[in-house]
């Protein structure tokens, strides 16, 4: 089994890096979200390639080796805590070629980000590496949304005081029953398109999903294909979160899901709304569905 490892926590005066490995960034979007963390005590430096912008891709920040290359340097330079990512988008797929994850996992830091960032937090968490899926730093609306931008500061300076990662606003039963495991997931539609590649690392343990702009029936093949590429054999509860931007999907992922048996809770505040709960990826977590409540294991010692 993977020994699990939890970063440092943060505390005022760290110096932490900004990375770009997706989408194109928007640089007024960026020092909005920057302020917040210069609120915290925080040193933060923006990376060379996050505004570079790619010359025929619009749809990227920058170079797909610009953008590995951020990633490392900031990971490995000792002089910052944390790396947080600016946005998600699309991008992180095509420079995992240019990343050495085990070298990024040999110095365990604080990794933020979600959506596309899904892709980078799979193969750290495989590893052991203990990941923040949450509010990144050009997310603006969801860092000046006061219940989300405290989440993610108290996981990150004070994780002794998170008890339950679904509070505020809870969950609904779905299935109930009490699952325990290491939390593991993300962004759906990013865990469907990892199957077959280098990276591809079934979960064992209890899983958030998420996901924006999926109509039902694009939210029905996505979840069929992990069903059928076994993804979901040694899952034991299920975290259902924000599906935004398109009708409820919440019909199709409980007829799709419902008949793996196992503890599930629906409407937890984890995705591409304002609200976006920060969560800690790869860590042993305990859902009791019945309760509506997903409990941390080993935060206050990091």
């Amino acid at each position: 089994m993977t020994d699990v490892v939890v970063p440092q926590r943060l505390r005022s005066g760290d110096r932490v890096a900004v990375v770009a490995p997706s989408g194109r960034v928007d640089p007024l979007r960026l020092d909005a979200g920057v302020v917040h963390l210069k609120s915290w005590g925080l040193e933060a430096d923006v990376m060379p390639s996050v505004l570079a912008g790619h010359e025929r891709f619009k749809y990227l920040a920058a170079e797909d080796k610009a953008r590995a290359e951020d990633l490392r340097n900031a990971w490995l330079d000792p002089q910052y805590a944390a790396v947080f990512c600016a946005r998600g988008g699309y991008g992180v797929q095509r420079m995992l070629e240019y990343v050495d994850v085990d070298e990024l996992v040999a110095v365990p830091k604080w990794f933020v980000g979600f959506s596309d960032i899904t892709a980078l937090h799979e193969p750290l968490n495989a590893r052991g590496l203990v990941t923040l899926h949450g509010p990144m730093a050009a997310a603006v609306e969801q860092l000046d949304t006061s219940d989300g931008r405290e989440r993610l500061r108290a996981l990150l300076f004070e994780p002794e005081t998170v008890t339950d990662l679904l509070a505020p606003v809870g969950a609904r039963t779905v299935v109930g029953g009490v699952a325990e495991g290491p939390l593991r997931g993300g962004n759906l539609a990013m865990l469907a398109s990892s199957v077959g590649t280098p990276t591809y690392a079934p979960p064992a343990g209890v899983v958030v999903l998420e996901d924006v702009d999926e109509a039902g029936y694009r939210v029905d093949r996505l979840l069929t294909q992990l069903l059928r590429a076994g993804w979901f054999d040694e899952v034991t509860g299920v975290v259902v979160g924000d599906f935004s931007g398109t009708q409820d999907p919440g019909e199709v992922i409980r007829e799709r899901l419902e008949p793996l048996g196992v503890p599930m809770v629906e409407g937890a505040a984890i995705g591409h709304e304002a609200l976006n709960l920060a969560v800690p990826l790869g860590l042993s977590v305990r859902l009791d569905a019945t309760a509506g409540v997903l409990t941390p294991g080993g935060l206050a010692g990091s």
